[in-house]
């Protein structure tokens, strides 16, 4: 009786608590395509395993009701089955079917979610480097020739092109109503296709681990309507400051800072890690910096003048 009393008590606690969320998960509210098509495998995965809990349940049930020892006789005997084909078939052949739906399901929409998302196909993309340092976001638009911290604005109904990397450790860039998470990561670039449909303001974070300060390694994203959107960057542009390269260094020390907003770009001075500047370039650092071969190099340069002046003068 108090196991009966014990599971009503907590099946209550679980349904008060579920009815009273009043946003759905963020992930299953998507406001672009690409976040839709996850959403869709999302649900077509839950949906599959809970098709295949209900019926090892119902199963289950069924077999210790008709086969419980009260309703067999005393001199009862199960019959002996090893070998079955039937059988063998039954539970090899199901699991693999359940793997392989699955996979073309997951397959299919990957390679959806990497190209331009649908209907947007014949579409100019708006390219939008974002790059990561500890514990900070920047948002550099080439096309608008601004950039911004900790904050992003977007065209609904255009594609918008992340190149994404990082100035530190590895992070992940995600905006969950728009798209599943990309990584960012120094020394190269990673693409990212999304698209907004619903103007409205979402949520963006680092979901990877980076160090101590990343669980508020966060950014708010802003979609609105084209009109909206050209006005926010003219006033961008008539208003900020510019970008300076002391002013970027200052912004990848490791901290916490708020939101800010400048003319031009850092790439004009710290181009992202592709093309010619792709590779081990010491992505970050500043001009000063030199690697250790570099400095090697230069020792052994210095050293052979060095030589070559002794035996002048010996000369």
């Amino acid at each position: 009786m108090k196991i009966k009393w014990a599971l009503l008590t907590i099946l209550f606690t679980i349904a008060t608590v579920l009815t009273g969320c009043d946003n759905p998960l963020m992930v299953l509210d998507p406001k672009g395509p690409v976040a839709a098509t996850q959403a869709d495998v999302i649900m077509i995965s839950i949906w599959t395993m809970a098709f295949v809990v209900l019926v090892v349940i119902v199963l289950y049930i069924f077999m210790i009701m008709k086969y419980r020892a009260s309703k067999q006789r005393d001199d009862y005997e199960p019959p002996h089955i090893e070998g079955s084909k039937v059988l063998e078939i039954i539970w090899v052949a199901i699991p693999i079917l359940i793997v392989a739906f699955l996979s073309v399901v997951t397959v299919k929409t990957t390679n959806e979610v990497e190209a331009t998302p649908k209907g947007y196909d014949e579409q100019e993309p708006l390219v939008i480097y974002a790059s990561s340092s500890n514990w900070k976001w920047h948002f550099s638009y080439p096309e608008e020739d601004i950039e911004t911290v900790n904050y992003l604005f977007i065209p609904t109904n255009r594609p918008i092109e992340f190149k994404l990397y990082s100035y530190g450790p590895i992070a992940s860039f995600w905006i969950p109503q728009l798209g599943g998470q990309k990584y960012a990561m120094s020394d190269m670039v990673n693409t990212l296709h999304l698209a907004a449909d619903v103007p409205g303001e979402y949520m963006g974070r680092n979901s990877n681990f980076s160090g101590s300060g990343f669980a508020q390694q966060t950014f708010n994203v802003k979609a609105m309507p084209t009109k909206e959107y050209d006005k926010w960057v003219d006033e961008i542009k008539a208003t900020a400051e510019p970008i300076t390269e002391e002013k970027f260094n200052k912004l990848l020390e490791p901290g916490h800072v708020g939101q800010s907003t400048y003319t031009g770009t850092h790439l004009e001075f710290s181009p992202a890690p592709e093309g010619e500047h792709a590779g081990h370039s010491m992505h970050g650092s500043s001009d000063t910096e030199k690697t250790d071969s570099e400095k090697s190099d230069e020792s052994t340069k210095d050293s052979h003048e060095e030589h070559s002046e002794h035996s002048n003068m010996n000369h």
